[in-house]
């Protein structure tokens, strides 16, 4: 006979921490602490295996009532009570119990075994009518509502109406009449709701509570709690049934919650609350307001010192902050359940800090125990959880942090305003490169469209900013300067706050808290620095952002995209004025105007990040992306005419208009693009080799240590490369004769199309290292438009599970995977000096790290405010 049913009580259970799997993590934490010889209510599980096999076959093993019915003779032998008896009646409780918390997610019920009959016999054996009158009504409420599933406001309204009429305000100045009279008419709404009586049998209740555990598995709190954990639906849950102990029989008892040390800060202190007279949910439930619990101290000094002395042994023995249930029971203390506790970002960096201080734990152990992805939350501002908001809308959180300000619809306002001292928040149904100017001096950003990896979220990410994207609720009208939601109407001016971190809208001014890095988070990235063997980058475009990675403990600059530079106001005139070229002698004229501002800014990255290599990518995007957009200039052409307009102004327009026409492209993506242009206009890459070259001889000179490093865009073919590369060696080699200098650089290629990874090896025999543009390279492997996709299919997608996750938020390593996978190796076969890295916006998301510390590459390149989480991955992808 298959075993589906383990004991536990004081000194003699059958399951142990190791058995989580099996029993879920409250049942395993149960038969520990038994086994520790911790007083714990006996009682026994029902695996989580019978689970599996009831949601897969809609019926239960044939041997589970025979093992149910044994454990609960044995309970009644270590009780000396009975299930149902008049005399003696012994009560249970029946909760789930995941092998990972899931707090609040599924069903519980307390009190089982009462029935007409038991709760006289409970009245006499405790002399207490009107506790056992309580519990009897809280089993009708409690049973009702969960098994039953009659709506819980229906027996509240009873409640309340019973109070109002007997003139009292709490629950407990209700008499043993009171309650009675509450029983009776809680046992005719369930017959009223169900059609039938509420079950006298208490076996018939306690099969029908553990069928209600068991459902809720697949309740849609669960279902959406497991989607956002990513739980597996397959583990399922284990039902725990508990001798009941209670906190309601009188000023000597209690019940209460606590953790052994502070979950928001984590200062080691026993934090927590507890309830005189109470059972356990009402803790929960609010409708009393819990003590402190360092007040037990004064309440039950006795009590207090033995729950010190336990907790302490708790954290001693799990080397984990423990959270905690217990009941006081006529001055006997019970822990009801422990495991180990969920903390806040700044409370998982102290404890971990803490614990390794004080020998509980390794420095390994403290790096593994810190959850990268929460860490994020330390590195921006986020909104104080003390404030109270209405939230107007929720969008996709596209780049962390909290932001406030008044709406502006347009970049240049964004600017102004800016000027004027003002905090803004950028509205646009989407941004463009042409919004970079306003992106850069707003608080934030917020979209109506686009997703995770729109240009709006992948700019905000860059430059450390909140946005939250594709928040489709919100209607924006550009032209009259508003956005629409629920009803309202906010225009520039009216003030909204955005939490870039939960996707969240709300209305008005809200209070945020300033990002702190403590000393123990730097000291804990220091011992992750020690361990990891995979370099960290930064993705950076301005001296600023290198600053900023370079304080985040970046290693270099893993990817510097030329094109934002080319938006500058200063600049994009010139730029317009190279595209509109008819032939290479007007081309290189604007270049030339071009080729001074380039080397400033590269001097001013490669002067911050000294010592450090940095990747200076060149032009990719199409041309037409610098130029205006052809319905707006369409429009703003036929005005002109309209209005008898300069003609000279209006021919100038036309020839845009058809540079334009000339430019467009049916799918620019895969269009005249990257290489693709230095292969055909040869002088604008060029250009900014020579500019790359300069900043770094002047730098030279000046005894700063450069290394700048060269990346060709779009390669597909080392023909290609072999080009391009001749051309810019060529560059270098005269920079350096001219100036009378030497400097080390390198010429590299970003693999992003799939052919690339396929012919690593040819592509490496020429290039001097690959950087995985995983954003493009994800797009061309799908077949996905980033933008559609994420705005039209993609979360159905993931919620049909045709994909686990969102492909450009964390890799696909089943397919892109691969081909990055293929590319390292058959690249390093060809050329053992080869140095590999991502660059793509997984390169700071903690799954995809590890994934590519698995796939042998030499670095992660993430936006700057990533950096300590791609830190950390790495570390833990070394220890894993």
């Amino acid at each position: 006979m298959k075993k589906y049913v383990y004991f536990f009580a004081k000194g003699q259970a059958e399951g142990s921490a190791k058995m989580r799997d099996l029993l879920g993590g409250k049942g395993a934490n149960l038969a520990e602490m038994a086994n520790l010889g911790i007083r714990v209510p006996p009682g026994f599980t029902i695996s989580t295996e019978v689970c599996t096999y009831y949601t897969q076959n809609g019926e239960y093993p044939p041997d589970l009532e025979e093992q149910v019915r044994e454990n609960l003779k044995r309970l009644e032998e270590v009780t000396g009570k009975k299930f149902g008896d008049s005399n003696s009646p012994l009560l249970v409780s029946v909760r789930s119990g995941a092998r990972i918390s899931m707090p609040g997610m599924m069903d519980t019920v307390l009190n089982l075994g009462l029935n007409d009959k038991s709760v006289e016999g409970l009245a006499k054996n405790t002399a207490n009518p009107r506790f056992a009158y309580d519990c009897y009504r809280r089993l009708l409420q409690m049973f009702g509502n969960v098994v039953l599933k009659i709506p819980g406001e229906k027996f509240e309204e009873i409640i309340d109406k019973k109070k109002e009429e007997k003139g009292v305000k709490e629950d407990i100045e209700l008499t043993v009449d009171d309650l009675k009279e509450l029983v009776e008419e809680f046992k005719r709404l369930i017959k009223e709701e169900t059609g039938e009586d509420f079950p006298q049998d208490p076996f018939k209740q306690l099969m029908m509570a553990r069928d209600a555990v068991f459902n809720s598995w697949n309740n849609k709190r669960a279902i959406e709690y497991r989607r956002i954990n990513k739980i597996p639906e397959h583990w399922g849950t284990a039902v725990n049934v508990q001798t009941m102990v209670f906190g309601n029989m009188g000023t000597d008892s209690a019940t209460g919650v606590g953790f052994t040390r502070n979950p928001a800060t984590g200062e080691k202190k026993m934090y927590g609350e507890y309830l005189v007279n109470a059972q356990g949910e009402d803790v929960v439930a609010g409708i009393r307001t819990p003590k402190p619990i360092a007040e037990l101290k004064n309440d039950m000094p006795e009590v207090y010192k033995e729950l010190e002395e336990i907790t302490d042994l708790l954290e001693k023995h799990y080397r984990d902050v423990q959270d905690f249930e217990f009941t006081i029971e006529k001055s006997t203390l019970y822990l009801l359940q422990t495991r180990t506790g969920k903390r806040t970002a700044q409370a998982a960096v102290k404890i971990a800090h803490d614990m390794v201080e004080e020998g509980l734990i390794t420095r390994e152990e403290a790096i593994l125990r810190i959850d990268p992805a929460q860490i994020e939350q330390l590195l921006h501002r986020r909104i104080d959880p003390e404030a109270k908001v209405e939230v107007l809308a929720q969008g996709l959180p596209a780049s962390p942090g909290a932001a406030t300000g008044s709406v502006v619809f347009t970049a240049d306002r964004a600017v102004e305003l800016a000027n004027d001292g003002k905090r803004v928040i950028l509205v646009r149904r989407e941004t463009s490169p042409e919004d970079i100017h306003g992106m850069a001096v707003a608080q934030g950003i917020l979209t109506s469209r686009g997703g995770m990896t729109s240009h709006a979220a992948v700019v905000a990410r860059g430059m450390g900013k909140p946005c939250v994207a594709g928040c489709e609720a919100i209607k924006v009208d550009e032209k009259k300067a508003e956005f629409t939601v629920n009803g309202m109407v906010f225009k520039e001016g009216d003030f909204i706050t955005i939490d870039g971190t939960s996707g969240r809208v709300i209305k008005g001014e809200v209070p945020t808290i300033e990002p702190e890095l403590s000393g123990e988070f730097k000291k804990i990235l220091g011992w992750a620095d020690e361990i990891r063997t995979m370099g960290v980058r930064a993705n950076a475009d301005t001296p600023h952002d290198a600053r900023v990675a370079r304080e985040m403990g970046a290693e270099g600059i893993g990817l510097c995209r030329t094109e934002h530079m080319f938006f500058g106001e200063d600049r994009l005139p010139y730029v317009q004025q190279m595209i509109l070229s008819q032939s290479k002698e007007e081309r290189e004229k604007a270049l030339d105007k071009l080729e001074p501002m380039q080397r400033e800014d590269f001097r001013g990255i490669l002067k911050e990040m000294e010592g450090l290599p940095v990747i200076i990518r060149l032009l990719d995007p199409p041309l037409h992306e610098f130029l205006p957009n052809y319905e707006e200039l369409l429009v703003e052409i036929t005005k002109l005419k309209l209005q008898g307009g300069d003609e000279e102004q209006i021919n100038e327009k036309e020839k845009l208009l058809r540079r334009i026409v000339d430019l467009r492209e049916m799918n620019p993506m895969l269009g005249h693009r990257g290489c693709r242009l230095g292969i055909t206009f040869p002088e604008i890459y060029r250009m900014q080799a020579k500019a790359i070259f300069e900043a770094a001889a002047e730098l030279v000179k000046e005894k700063v240590e450069v290394f700048p490093e060269v990346m060709i865009p779009l390669i597909v073919e080392d023909k290609e490369l072999l080009i391009l590369k001749e051309d810019i060696e060529k560059i270098a080699q005269q920079v350096m004769e001219d100036k009378g200098v030497d400097f080390k650089y390198k010429i590299g290629t970003m693999i992003e199309l799939p052919r690339a990874a396929l012919c690593a090896d040819k592509i490496a025999k020429v290039a001097d290292f690959f950087s995985f543009g995983t954003n493009d390279l994800t797009q061309t492997t799908f077949g996905f438009s980033r933008d559609d996709a994420e705005g039209k299919f993609l979360h159905a997608y993931i919620e049909k599970k045709i994909l686990k996750d969102d492909p450009f938020q964390v890799l696909d390593q089943e397919g892109v995977g691969q081909l990055v996978a293929m590319g390292t190796k058959k690249g390093k076969s060809a050329n053992p000096q080869l140095e590999v890295g991502i660059c793509g916006e997984h390169g700071g998301e903690p799954s995809s790290i590890k994934f590519c510390y698995r796939s042998n590459l030499d670095y992660v390149s993430c936006s700057p405010y990533r950096v300590p989480i791609a830190r950390l991955a790495a570390a833990q992808a070394k220890l894993e």
